[in-house]
């Protein structure tokens, strides 16, 4: 029998594949797409031309970008075959990650989605466009009849955050409400090996489908920890109240052992590069929350110093996100769903990447438990 191999408890540091997508390098602040640093694509670049990069590798001529986007825009639709279980799922009282999840894996019947093992590396490719741009529109879709609102048919004129933006809320966003949705959407396409990633890539080891592996991934993004943060943080600011507030109420969670939703991350000793420009972006946007955010992370900022200072908690990609979000009109209940909505395309280049790679990943675990009786001692 093979000697097993400890490792740390929940794999920290471990690293378990190569990978071309990108990186996050922890103690420097700093995470990058490919070899682009990713908070600078999301200062310059559009979310198709990042979705370009993710699926090819480069970005896009300007030729390129063009055909590229109508290419992303004509596949929002949610196929008709969903349309009936669609309206019936958005009315069951659950979190909406499980209705997309539910719909999506409905979804290989009429999308054709078949093992990538038996399907050509190009075909993998097609299936993944296919999907990436299929969520928004099926957690558009979903939001709204459980609302009892009209449908809204994806506009193909509008860029993929703009759209979505427009299905979710029925109105046509502002430029700079679009923006904004777009910034904090490239800053989450990809972020290292997560647990929803790690997730998608060990069932892409098996040659699933594509939608196989998303619907593993939105499993572990639906987990509080993990994607559940940005209406929690939120829900933080309600609580607080007022600057005035945030230091006692940081002191009772605490001594109540709870965490501080926004603040601290596992990967990261210094400020979260993403909540750095999200708190750019929010300052753009503007308005009585915005400032009520800064005011309130300023004094949650100083007293997590006071309490644990040997320990950094940073604020991150969380606290901004839900006050973004908020601003530019979408409910607390699509926060955490928006956010599958940039992070299926980062799944989608893992899976691919992993299916290349034509490795089934299979850890052994060691056994803790009462001795077991030996059959052939028993006879």
């Amino acid at each position: 029998m093979e000697e097993l191999i400890d490792v740390p408890a929940g794999l920290h540091n471990v690293a378990v594949t190569d990978t071309m997508i990108g990186d996050v390098r922890g103690d420097e602040g700093f995470y990058h797409y490919r070899q682009y640093d990713a908070t600078d694509l999301a200062r310059t670049a559009t979310f198709e031309d990042v979705w370009h990069l993710f699926e090819t590798g480069v970005l896009p001529s300007d030729d390129q970008r063009e055909r590229f986007r109508a290419d992303v825009a004509a596949l929002r639709t949610v196929p008709t075959e969903l349309h009936e279980l669609l309206d019936v799922v958005a009315h069951i009282e659950d979190a909406p990650l499980a209705k997309l999840r539910t719909v999506l894996s409905a979804s290989a019947g009429p999308t054709d989605a078949r093992p990538m093992l038996d399907v050509a590396p190009e075909q993998r490719v097609v299936d993944a466009r296919r999907l990436a741009a299929m969520v928004p529109a099926i957690l558009a879709r979903l939001y709204r009849c459980a609302a009892g609102t009209a449908i809204v048919v994806p506009d193909r004129s509008l860029g993929h955050a703009a759209a979505y933006l427009h299905e979710v809320t029925g109105v046509v966003p502002n430029p700079d409400h679009a923006r904004a949705l777009e910034q904090y959407l490239i800053l989450t396409i990809d972020h290292g090996f997560n647990a929803s990633t790690f997730t998608g890539r060990v069932v892409a080891s098996t040659g699933a489908s594509i939608v196989d592996v998303v619907c593993a991934a939105i499993g572990a993004l639906a987990g509080p920890l993990h994607g559940g943060a940005p209406s929690r943080a939120l829900d933080a600011l309600d609580a607080i109240g007022t600057p005035d507030r945030a230091a006692d109420w940081v002191r009772g969670e605490l001594t109540a052992g709870r965490r501080i939703m926004g603040f601290g991350h596992a990967v990261y000793r210094t400020p979260d590069p993403r909540s750095s420009l999200l708190r750019e972006v929010a300052r753009q946007l503007g308005g009585e929350l915005v400032e009520r955010a800064m005011a309130i992370e300023s004094e949650i900022l100083a007293t997590l110093a006071e309490l644990k200072p040997d320990r950094p908690l940073p604020s991150n990609v969380e606290f901004y996100a839900g006050v973004i979000m908020a601003t530019v009109g979408l409910p607390p209940e699509m926060f955490t769903p928006t956010f599958a909505v940039s992070r299926t395309i980062g799944w989608c280049a893992h899976a691919l990447e992993q299916a290349d790679a034509a490795k089934l990943i299979r850890p052994s675990a060691r056994y803790v438990g009462p001795a077991p009786r030996h059959a052939a001692l028993s006879r």
